[in-house]
């Protein structure tokens, strides 16, 4: 890609609520968007093969189930693609993968700098105290559709990174009966209007130490997001990046 000074930016799932945010933080990149609805602020497209024609980079906030046929459509069209959909099956990963060998691509659950950093601490806690018992406890509101969250998920993952372990042979969705060694725990609350919040706490038998992190304002994670598009159009070249690149402010 060709380093430029005013990428233009696509977002898919425009009309969403995180989609929207997004669209006004990127106002001065904006050239429209990919929805299942109509919007009248916004350049809606139908096609994301069109949009991603004339886009340098495009941030996703769709579906899940809108993954494949994006990763054929931007990969084919060489832009960079900022993911932030969480959900994904083990057909869709390997679809970004893939699309990851041919253009640029980040992928985040969360775009929250300080919750990216809390994802470092979480793999150096998680390493240096092997043998405490970690559980994750995350709120969201009412209307949200997974649980876990991605976010917690993503925790839990980089729990399981610090311990070395195999993330699917440990984490305990059932919380249900006596705790095995080594498990990762999760427990999810919905209600309310909480945008989110998510706590890790490594247990011990004498001491107990928590991360959390909660969310003021969704704005942080739509900020997040036009951040790393900016820098991902910043010509960098194909592969697989995590907010952790951005927010460290990793050169390639």
């Amino acid at each position: 890609m060709t380093k430029m000074n005013s990428p233009k930016i696509g977002i898919a799932g425009i009309s969403g609520r995180l989609g929207s945010l997004c669209a006004a933080e990127a106002a001065a990149y904006l050239v429209g968007g990919l929805s299942r609805r109509a919007d009248l602020a916004h350049s809606i497209f139908t096609d994301p093969a069109r949009l991603a024609s004339q886009c340098d980079v495009i941030i996703d906030v769709s579906h899940a189930s809108q993954i494949v046929p994006h990763a054929e459509a931007f990969s084919e069209a060489g832009c960079a693609w900022v993911l932030g959909t969480t959900g994904l099956t083990a057909e869709d990963q390997q679809a970004v993968e893939k699309a990851a060998e041919k253009i640029p691509v980040l992928q985040a659950a969360n775009f929250s700098p300080a919750l990216t950093m809390l994802l470092d601490l979480a793999r150096q806690l998680a390493a240096a105290l092997p043998d405490y018992d970690a559980e994750i406890l995350e709120t969201h509101h009412r209307q949200k559709l997974d649980a876990p969250s991605g976010t917690a998920l993503a925790i839990g993952r980089a729990v399981a990174e610090g311990r070395n372990v195999n993330f699917e042979d440990v984490k305990r969705l059932d919380q249900n009966g006596k705790r095995p060694d080594g498990a990762i725990g999760f427990a999810s609350l919905r209600g309310g209007q909480v945008i989110g919040e998510h706590e890790l706490r490594f247990l011990a038998k004498d001491e107990e130490i928590i991360l959390s992190h909660r969310a003021l304002d969704r704005r942080v994670f739509a900020r997040g997001a036009v951040q790393a598009a900016l820098w991902l159009a910043n010509n960098k070249p194909s592969g697989l990046y995590s907010m952790s690149d951005v927010v460290r402010g990793n050169n390639v």
